[in-house]
């Protein structure tokens, strides 16, 4: 077998695990990866992207059901959905873009309980051996550097508390 060399996983496999939605208030303020907060919903670095740039647009309200979220709730989040894919396409020029949602753990949702809308940047060939063979991904940028790069963007648009 093969050994592939990820330290800054270790920090996770370790670390003590948190309790509750991961998207919720109590929680998400504790990470430096949200990168916009609107006036309803947030921009956050996905922290085991699929790519470099990898992004999710969450509501700050908690739902696992798109049919219940409110018409100010669904525009925000494609607005913020718009936003993001402009600022990646100006940052990271990707040459096309995975947009979507994954609702239950039978489609894949790896947050069941709390919906949120992916954004994967992707490139001609950046679907290799690694993930069809070996189940690896391979991001090529620290989430640190790649947020430092991103955050100037993100800034320029509405702010909210």
């Amino acid at each position: 077998m093969e050994s592939l060399y990820a330290p800054w996983r270790e920090a996770f496999i370790k670390g003590e695990k948190l309790q509750g939605c991961i998207f919720c208030p109590d929680l998400i303020m504790k990470t430096d990866l949200i990168l916009h907060r609107g006036e309803i919903c947030f921009v956050i670095m996905n922290l085991y992207p699929y790519s470099g740039g990898h992004l999710l647009v969450v509501p700050n309200r908690h739902t696992a059901k798109p049919e219940e979220l409110s018409a100010a709730e669904r525009l925000e989040m494609f607005d913020l959905v718009a936003e993001s894919v402009a600022i990646l396409k100006q940052e990271l020029q990707p040459e096309g873009f995975n947009i979507g949602m994954n609702l239950g753990k039978a489609a894949g949702a790896g947050v069941a309980d709390h919906l949120h809308i992916h954004i994967v940047p992707r490139w001609i060939g950046d679907t290799n051996f690694m993930p069809m063979l070996g189940d690896v991904r391979v991001v090529s940028e620290d989430l640190g550097r790649l947020r430092n790069r991103l955050l100037p963007y993100f800034s320029r648009l509405k702010k909210h508390p």
